[in-house]
């Protein structure tokens, strides 16, 4: 794994799972996140997290009809409450926590630091040029953010009483593995703490990226959202909640999530690797610590691998075995192999169960006077990529 100079001033000197090296910690940590933080079983057990964020998101935006919704806004507060109940135990849009602890400043400038150019990664010796431009001070300063931040969460969580088991959060769980030393490296609070910002800082960006990428092709798309609504309301029926039992029968919903992972990856390059021994690749000499950028952007957009690829045309995917959980090279949004993201299952959990109540619950459109061609879509520059324009929509409820 790369240590990006960055990634060592905001991942406690990259001991998180995302930009650790490989090796003994690596294999341990990932072990941790996959056995106790984010199995099957426990993503089944935040169901309820999820029903009650969901039920939530719906009446928020049943509560700007008839007027203008921002939905953007609507839900980048769903991603994050989802978040922040499973991996901190509480939410903090109530009572204007959200605000008052700047998340979303907190979370942009990660963003932007994480994934800006850095003239120390690429020539060692310049890093002293950091000082210089003021990087390196806004690197410490949202580190200071993030890690106050922390220390009142783990503080809470350690005078807490204790939880049953169905009910403990991310944090609760490291803590006890953490106390009751089951670790096979025992885990120091930094260690700890920067697990958690993987979870807070990337589960939260991902779900709110694919969503709103989502809700704005649907709405420039109309009659790619007609059909998954027909879809999703044969389905449930005359219900109005959506059931995650119901999501494996969706498979045209589904198809869109891959056309957006395809079209719109959270991550456009994913996170950099680094080359372990001398290797030939195609008659490529490649030597051992060589740093490694896939271009998940534009192997989405490639002719030689897609039709029209330019095209959002979630029908490419019915019928089709390809699927973006690393078996498939073509469609690697969340990573493969070894280092390939732990949060699969969680994050798509997360996605699916919004967009199909969304879908059932709300005809949406344009404002009056707005056509698909108007829609401004510019995207941010940094380690993700979301829209830098919210959408806005009118959100008709389906349900009288």
């Amino acid at each position: 794994m790369v240590m990006l100079f960055s990634a060592q001033h905001l991942f406690y000197g990259c001991t998180d799972i995302g930009f650790a090296p490989y090796g003994a910690y690596w294999r341990n940590i990932r072990k941790i996140c996959i056995l106790e933080l984010l199995s099957a079983k426990r993503v089944r057990w935040y169901s309820f997290v999820r029903e009650e964020e969901v039920a939530r998101l719906i009446r928020r935006i049943a509560g700007s009809c008839p007027g203008i919704t921002n939905l953007s806004s609507m839900i980048a507060l769903y991603a994050n409450d989802v978040l922040c109940r499973i991996a901190l135990g509480r939410d903090f849009s109530g009572g204007g926590e959200y605000d008052r602890h700047g998340f979303q400043k907190m979370l942009d400038d990660f963003q932007a630091l994480l994934g800006g150019f850095s003239l120390g990664d690429y020539f060692p010796s310049m890093e002293f040029v950091h000082s210089l431009t003021g990087m390196k001070s806004r690197l410490q300063y949202t580190f200071r953010r993030f890690d106050q931040f922390f220390d009142e969460v783990i503080a809470e969580h350690r005078s807490s009483k204790g939880k049953q088991e169905q009910k403990k959060d991310l944090v609760d769980i490291l803590l006890d593995i953490q106390k009751d030393g089951s670790s096979e490296i025992p885990l120091t609070m930094d260690n700890i703490k920067a697990v958690i910002l993987d979870m807070f800082a990337a589960g939260t960006d991902t779900t709110f990226i694919t969503l709103d990428w989502a809700m704005t092709e649907l709405i420039m798309n109309p009659h790619v959202m007609e059909k998954a609504q027909a879809e999703v309301r044969s389905v449930v029926g005359d219900r109005r909640v959506v059931q995650e039992s119901d999501l494996p029968r969706l498979n045209y919903m589904k198809a869109i999530i891959k056309e957006i992972f395809r079209l719109h990856p959270a991550a456009p390059v994913l996170v950099p690797r680094e080359s372990l021994e001398d290797v030939i690749i195609d008659g490529y000499n490649i030597p051992a610590k060589t740093r490694i950028y896939v271009n998940d952007w534009g192997m989405g957009r490639d002719p030689e691998l897609w039709e029209n690829p330019e095209t959002f045309e979630p029908e490419r995917f019915m019928g089709s075995g390809i699927d973006f959980k690393g078996q498939d090279f073509e469609l690697i949004p969340l990573g493969a192999g070894r280092r390939s993201c732990p949060a699969i299952t969680f994050g798509g959990a997360t996605v699916e169960i919004a967009l199909a109540q969304l879908l059932h619950s709300f005809d949406g459109k344009l404002p009056p006077g707005l056509e698909a061609k108007d829609i401004d879509n510019p995207e941010a520059f940094g380690i993700s990529m979301h829209r830098t324009v919210p959408l806005h929509a009118i959100a008709k409820p389906h349900f009288d």
